[in-house]
This record gives C-alpha cells, structure tokens and sequence, in this order.
C-alpha cells in the first residue's frame, strides 16, 4: 500500500443553495406541533365572513403572484380546501375564488434548500442528447435542507468532459412535486420486515395467512374486515394493526409528469416513517444480468425518532419505487448498492454498527443478510468513524470505494479503499492519507469542518467527485483514475 495520496483537484463548479427554489404544501395553523390544539376552524371561519368583493380581490392578487412559482396553482388550491371542507356545513355553497381563497389560507410555501444543499451523488444521465464528442451529461441528486432540517431529495444536471472539465447545466424552475400512489408488496418480504420489528403474533399471523402472495393496502383493509373479531379486540391489537399499516403504507410508486425537467423534480416524504426527512440518496445505475439497466439508490428516513434505510427504483429518473429493506444489515445509515450482482447475488455496503464499513449480501436486493467487517476506524482522520461515500465504482483492479472517516474536531475527510472484483468482502488497497480534506476556505458552513459525497463517476480516466462543503453548498472535484489506483495498490 502506498502511504501517499493522489491530488483531487478542485473546479471553479459550484452550487449554492437557492432559497427561491420553492414548493408549496398543505399547512394546518395550531397542528405544527404535538399536544397544540387546531386552529383550523377558526380560520375557516374568518375566511367564510370576508365580503366578497374582498375575496375576489385577494384570489386575483395571490393567481397573480403565485401561479408561476407553482405548477397546477389552482388545482392545489382546490384541493387543500378540499382538506377543510368537513368545517363547512353541507349546505353552504363556496364560489370559485372562495374556495380558492379558502385553500391558500391553507397553504404554505417550504423553501427546500433554505438552509443548506448539499451530499451529491452523481450517475450518466438517461439522456444524452446534445452532448459534444467527449462529453457526457451527468444526473446528481442532491440533499435538499429546508426549514426544520426537513430534507427532501432534489435533482440537477451537469455536463463532464471533454477532459477535466464540468459544469452545471442550469436548474429550472417551478419545482414540481410527484404523483403517489400504493404500490405492491410480496408476502415474503412483509414477513422479513415484521420479524425485524418482533411485529409477528397471532392477529398479524392471522392477516399474511389471509393476504395473497402479492398485495396492496387495499388488500389489507379487506383483510381485516374480516378477521376473528376477538383478535381485534386483544391487547395489542391495535398496535398491531397500526404497525401493519405503518409498514404497507412505506412503500409507494411516484411519477412526474411528462414536461418536467429534471431539475425541477424534488421527492418529498410520503410516507410517515420519513415524515421529517429523506436524507443522503446513494444513486447508482445498476444492471441486471440480463443487461436490463436502471437507477437504485439507498436514502435514510427519517420519522424524527428514528431512521431506516430505504430503496429506490426507477428505469428513468422520471418514475420512482419506494421501498423498505429488511435484515441485519438494514440496520442505520450509508448504505450503498453495488452497481451489478456478483456470483447471482446483491451486494451493498453498510455501517450497521454505527463507526464501521461492511459488506452485505442479499438474494432478492430487499432483505440484506448479516454484514461483514471490512473497514474499521484506523487512522488518525477517521478515529471516530468510518463509512461510504457512494456506491462501490468498478474498474480493472478492483471495486473503488469512497470513503469518508471523521476524525478529532468531529472534521470528514474523503479516503478510498479498494476491493477485490470477484470478492468484494475483501480489502485489497486504502489510502492511508485522505483524498480530501476541508480547505481553508471550506471549513466554514452550516455543519463545519465537513467534506462529503454521495457517490462520484469514473468518465475518460477521470474520477469525478461532485461533494458537499460544511453541509452548506456543493463543490466539484477530479483526479486521475490511474493515479488513484496506483496509490491504492
């Protein structure tokens, strides 16, 4: 192993966060916060006794302001007093700019990266077109940190090449949110996460002998209409039922619709066990052994108690799977999907203990089976901790791993490891001195003292390394990838 470290040099490309990048998203005055009492009605009311030459005044105004900042302006309006409309007797009619008023008083807009962007990880783009000889154009996702640390899953383009060349492609805008909708589960795979959650006793014993082997949350309601009735009345069944239904409900299909570039796409939590964030997608563009290519990526959810690993699927980008993951692996943050199967089976890397890289294998890409050690914390930079900075990158010597290690200040430094192509339990190489560290003038940011990626790309013999500074803004670096294998070898 080579004690010293090649170069990453650093380019003039940068993103910074942009808080006009805007959604705008149901709001319920008095409901921020547990134990407060609603102020909805209240506010319905107030809204109901507005003479109406004022409220047609007030709709022109907000039409007027807000329908270029959102995409289906009015349709949202309708929909979010649509939420209200229980606090409205039966028989009282509303007039178009009412109702619209009557949403808007319930509506709020969320600057996403209000308070910081950063974790990028970087894949070839779906589509290419447009690009000069040499060049390729480059989809990164984006951590998106708004009001609350709330975070959200954000995209943009960038171009790469000719050479050591980068640069960002313009972000579009209105930000547009995606259509939800369940999607299905297999019987098995809600068997394994159950199990990790000790949820399997008589009543949910009782609900996967009745479901079918494939189903949706429809099909659990079904279901339990017609269970025993004294298993719903046992103590614990209603924990039970409300786990079944915390479970089904994570896993969700979302679409954008067509028109919308991708920059303009941001994922929003829908469902409650990432509630208050998905955080750190780790894209990479995986292929089948059949040569069937598509993007996966690990994110981190996060309910405000607690978070688990989640999966995302899509064949382009524009349409997207949630799922759950299950198994000991599955167990905390970092995550990390290798980009192809090895001897018919999934492999990841995780950090299940909370300070150590491991390598997990899976049968089916959802439940990941118990990891195996591969980095521990070494080296002075990395005392404290150890994980994946992206997917594994495959090359002629070896899967490249990035890494990250945080060290005393509680400051991260980007490293590599290197792992054997037919075992990637395996280390082979490690950079004994990090690849990059904060500089100077990248100390400073919403989280100090912090360099960290998501996932780089290998393009021309250049490792790209787009990474996120002080947790603040994004900046872009590159290296040669020969010079990093020799270092590593």
């Amino acid at each position: 192993m080579n004690v010293t470290a090649p170069v990453l040099h650093r380019t003039d490309a940068g993103l910074r966060p942009d808080p006009s990048r805007v959604v705008a998203r149901l709001f319920l005055p008095g409901e921020e916060l547990p134990r407060v009492r609603s102020r909805v009605g209240a506010v319905v009311t107030r809204v109901l006794a507005l003479p109406d030459d004022e409220v047609e005044q007030i709709t022109a105004d907000l039409l007027s302001d807000y329908s270029t900042r959102h995409r289906g302006y009015r349709a949202m309006l309708v929909e979010h007093a649509a939420v209200v409309r229980s606090h409205i007797g039966r028989d009282v009619e509303l007039s178009d700019d009412r109702t619209l008023l009557l949403g808007a008083a319930f509506t709020a807009e969320f600057a996403v990266e209000g308070a910081a962007l950063c974790n990028p990880s970087a894949v070839l783009a779906p589509d290419q077109s447009g690009t000069a000889p040499g060049q390729v154009r480059v989809a990164l996702s984006l951590r998106s940190i708004g009001e609350g640390h709330f975070s959200s899953i954000g995209f943009c383009s960038a171009l790469a090449g000719p050479g050591p060349i980068w640069s960002f492609e313009d972000r579009a805008r209105p930000l547009v949110g995606a259509t939800t909708t369940p999607s299905r589960w297999r019987i098995e795979h809600l068997r394994s996460v159950l199990a990790d959650e000790h949820s399997v006793e008589e009543l949910a014993s009782a609900v996967l002998a009745a479901l079918p082997a494939e189903f949706t949350v429809s099909d659990l309601d079904r279901v339990l209409a017609h269970v025993h009735p004294e298993l719903l009345t046992r103590l614990g069944a209603r924990s039970t039922v409300d786990a079944l239904r915390r479970v089904i409900t994570s896993t969700y299909d979302t679409r954008f619709e067509a028109g919308v570039e991708l920059a303009q796409q941001v994922l929003l939590p829908a469902a409650a066990d990432e509630s208050n964030g998905m955080e750190d997608a780790r894209f990479v563009r995986f292929e089948e052994p059949d040569g069937t290519v598509e993007y996966r990526a690990t994110y981190t959810a996060y309910d405000g108690q607690r978070i688990a690993p989640r999966l995302l699927r899509s064949p382009d980008l524009r349409s997207f799977g949630a799922h759950r993951l299950s198994g000991p692996a599955a167990r905390n943050k970092g995550m990390a999907l290798f980009p192809r199967t090895i001897g018919g089976r999934y492999f990841s890397l995780c950090r299940s203990d909370g300070e150590s890289t491991s390598v997990s294998s899976s049968a089916d890409g959802y439940r990941w089976e118990t990891p195996q050690l591969i980095h521990p914390p070494q080296a002075s930079w990395e005392i404290l901790q150890v994980g994946n900075c992206g997917p594994p990158i495959e090359t002629e010597r070896g899967w490249l791993v990035l890494t990250h290690g945080v060290g005393a200040m509680r400051t991260y430094s980007i490293g590599a490891i290197l792992l054997d192509l037919d075992d990637p339990t395996r280390l082979v190489g490690r950079l004994e001195r990090p690849l990059l560290q904060p500089a100077a003038d990248q100390r400073e940011g919403y989280v100090p003292n912090v360099v960290y990626s998501c996932g780089g790309l290998v393009h021309d013999g250049i490792l790209w390394l787009p990474y996120g500074v002080g947790d603040a803004l994004i900046s872009v670096g590159w290296t040669p990838l020969g010079d990093l294998l020799e270092a590593l070898n």
